[in-house]
């Protein structure tokens, strides 16, 4: 039995594990880091820092590595410049895309990004050829079985939604972007 061993075969397995949940709270940690320093630590006032850490949540990322994140994105610990750009993109067949990504070093990203639009057979667009096409709206997925399909429209164009759509896998809610968090409470 030469060359069989169960510890190293779950090392294997367990090193491989790790080195995806250490990509994804990676990603999440300079999401969060974003999301804090653009609209502050707190939770309450900030809600795309609340989106960030219900997904930080639910990947099952460590409390202290969503503390850290925080820090560093507010002031209190290691600081890295994170910027937000803006790519508009016609992609194969004439599609309009509008990419945003958030990058420590923008001119590393914009290269990367004509590399791969270039290799898919799409071009980058003048600014605001495309965003032109896009609005930006906020959209709300309530299961059918929740709720009952009036009482539900009911409570949210009260609290403010644009527009109310019943689907066949639930019910779909529209609203601005200012008024997201109204409506979803």
């Amino acid at each position: 039995m030469a060359g069989h061993s169960k510890w190293a075969k779950v090392k294997h397995f367990k090193g491989a594990i790790d080195a995806k949940r250490g990509k994804i709270f990676s990603k999440l940690s300079k999401e969060i880091s974003i999301a804090a320093k653009l609209g502050g630590g707190d939770p309450d006032m900030n809600p795309r820092l609340r989106m960030v850490l219900l997904k930080s949540r639910a990947a099952n990322m460590p409390g202290e590595n969503i503390e850290r994140a925080i820090k560093k994105g507010t002031g209190g610990g290691e600081t890295a410049v994170f910027e937000d750009l803006t790519y508009e993109i016609y992609g194969p067949q004439g599609v309009a895309l509008l990419v945003e990504v958030s990058t420590d070093n923008r001119n590393r990203t914009a290269s990367e990004i004509r590399s791969i639009v270039t290799k898919n057979g799409g071009t980058i667009a003048t600014a605001g050829s495309v965003a032109r096409l896009f609005h930006r709206k906020g959209q709300i997925i309530v299961p059918r079985e929740s709720i009952g399909e009036d009482q539900l429209m009911e409570v949210a164009l009260e609290a403010g939604a644009e527009d109310f759509k019943a689907e066949p896998q639930g019910y779909e809610i529209i609203t601005e972007p200012g008024r997201f968090e109204v409506v979803h409470k």
